[in-house]
């Protein structure tokens, strides 16, 4: 049951079911010593056609300019990302993966892939589709 946080039964329980699956994925995540936010890091660094500025990371994730400094540096402490000079400013970095953080991000994704899958697994296609069709409505409205 949704505690009532707005003045919308339905968008609590729009959010507390984001923030259970969250939390179902992160869970499944931290038993292999990653986590959703450092996921996200990663999966940007790797569809990036070229290395990223550490602002361009944290417009891309959604996340503040400090949280993300906070994760780039434990991913760079872990081996999994490096800061390599900007070639036109030689104030900036830019921030790449490693071969390390690449394989970690592929396994990354494989545990979050089968999280979502098991947390979805009930929903069949025409539910799927319904609740996207839905989502969208909710999207549409509020951009």
């Amino acid at each position: 049951m949704a505690v009532h946080g707005s003045s919308d039964i339905l968008i609590d329980e729009l959010y507390e079911t984001t923030h259970r699956l969250r939390q179902f994925v992160e869970t499944r995540l931290r038993a292999n010593g990653a986590s959703v936010a450092r996921l996200r890091a990663l999966r940007m660094l790797a569809h990036a056609e070229q290395p990223l500025r550490m602002r361009d990371l944290s417009a891309m994730t959604g996340v503040a300019a400090r949280t993300t400094t906070s994760i780039v540096d434990s991913l760079e402490r872990d081996g999994l990302v490096e800061r390599v000079r900007h070639p036109h400013d030689r104030r900036a970095f830019l921030l790449r993966l490693t071969d390390k953080g690449g394989e970690c991000h592929r396994e990354a994704e494989e545990i979050d892939g089968l999280a979502l899958a098991e947390a979805t697994a009930e929903l069949d296609a025409e539910d799927r589709a319904q609740l996207r069709a839905l989502l969208g409505c909710i999207r549409k409205a509020t951009s």
